[in-house]
């Protein structure tokens, strides 16, 4: 939260699985699109944070498995772990706070007493929560009677069940949306309060997001019943909780367009950039529409190809170097010239690009350093760089930077096994 030194524009808290990611769309296009809203707009003054009943170790399971970005804050194991940035820096005084009342080796021997109860994977097993398999029919029963059980003991306990199966023991303090009111008293208590906060979920466990006072709710088109229950049962009412027409991550993107948040018309949505208005534009959307037109280009995906290398050429400072992750340095329009060659060879291929953590700082009256991972998805993996770029903004009375200088390192474990294959 450090990395904002105002309050956040936008606040987006959201659920990961059938919410921020759809598992039946293959070419991950909704989350894609997501991506490129997010760090083309909102990345530079706003914050995101993904709510998930994933473990650490399921969630960095997640993360290999899609591309997905690197949120500011994880809140993860159904709201017990909440951890900041890229290093998942734990916050130390959530965890004393959900001491309280709690103990789970109770937790664990009293449960054990159910039959109809089948612990989860060790894995899931956390500090602040314990967690179970049950079978929908007999969820109501076991949740009740087990409540009463950790009751004599003087556990102050919640029980949460969702997804049909999923049943989490954790402490009374705990879950999502308590976990979402206390981020938000922490950052009111430091003057950053966000201007708007937009919460996101699909399931049962993510209700209690929208009953945080001053929250935007997003209930995705593909919502599960208990969720949509619950709405029906205590916010029909409420005007800030919709529920979307569009799956997953367009759910999203559309209910930021409903409720007026911000920009909603991702950059994967613009066919011709020449027609859409710049003024104003940061320059993470310079970034993030460079790599999409060289996504495009290499699966074929550009009509007006000799314009647009054209357009290409003219951004590129006329002495601008790359200096690709190999070390190789490389003239700018030489890239240009080789990526000329390349046209569509990577057609009816999965392969996509985009942009994570764009970061930038106004280093000259007309001068920008940005900072940002480019990364590559295809059958054979991901693969992604750490890239900095000099871009200068073009004279008065034209839109846009030139490129002046790229400087490209591999992430750690990411070298691809033909290191040319990567042009830009």
């Amino acid at each position: 939260m450090d990395r904002l030194s105002s309050p956040a524009r936008l606040m987006i808290v959201s659920d990961l699985d059938h919410t921020m990611v759809d598992h039946h769309d293959k070419e991950n296009s909704s989350l894609l699109r997501f991506n490129a809203l997010w760090e083309a707009y909102y990345r530079h003054d706003s914050l995101l944070v993904f709510s998930t009943g994933r473990s650490p170790t399921l969630y960095k399971e997640l993360r290999k498995e899609k591309p997905m970005l690197n949120p500011d804050i994880t809140i993860m194991s159904v709201g017990t772990e909440i951890t900041y940035g890229d290093a998942m820096v734990p916050d130390n005084g959530w965890e004393q706070f959900l001491n309280q009342k709690w103990d789970k080796n109770v937790v664990r021997e009293e449960a054990s007493k159910f039959s109809e109860l089948k612990l989860q994977a060790e894995t899931e097993q956390r500090p602040h929560k314990v967690s179970f398999y049950v079978d929908k029919a007999k969820s109501q029963e076991v949740m009740k009677a087990l409540s009463e059980r950790l009751a004599k003991h003087g556990l102050d306990v919640k029980i949460i069940y969702s997804g049909g199966v999923d049943l989490d023991i954790l402490p009374q303090g705990a879950g999502k949306g308590q976990a979402l009111a206390y981020l938000l008293k922490k950052l009111t208590s430091e003057g950053k309060r966000p201007t708007n906060t937009l919460a996101c979920g699909d399931s049962g466990n993510d209700a209690e997001l929208f009953s945080i006072p001053e929250v935007y709710g997003c209930m995705v088109s593909n919502a599960q019943e208990e969720l949509l229950q619950w709405h029906a049962e205590n916010a029909k009412n409420n005007p800030n909780i919709i529920h979307a027409t569009e799956r997953c991550a367009a759910g999203i993107i559309q209910t930021i367009g409903q409720f007026k948040l911000g920009p909603n018309i991702s950059p994967r949505d613009i066919t011709d950039f020449s027609k859409c208005s710049l003024e104003n534009t940061h320059p993470g959307f310079e970034i993030v529409k460079f790599y999409l037109f060289y996504e495009r280009w290499r699966r074929a995906e550009i009509v007006n190809f000799e314009q647009d290398i054209q357009n290409l050429q003219d951004i590129l400072y006329p002495s601008g170097v790359l200096v690709h992750p190999s070390g190789e340095v490389r003239s700018l329009h030489d890239c240009v010239s080789e990526l000329t060659k390349c046209y569509g060879d990577k057609k009816g291929k999965q392969f996509r690009v985009y942009v994570d953590r764009v970061s930038s700082a106004q280093v000259g009256p007309s001068s920008w350093l940005v900072k940002f991972y480019k990364c590559e998805t295809s059958d054979e993996g991901q693969t992604s760089c750490i890239a900095t770029v000099l871009l200068y903004a073009k004279d008065a009375g034209e839109d846009g930077y030139n490129w002046v200088h790229i400087h490209q390192t591999w992430s750690k474990g990411c070298v691809p096994a033909d290191e040319s294959s990567w042009l830009f």
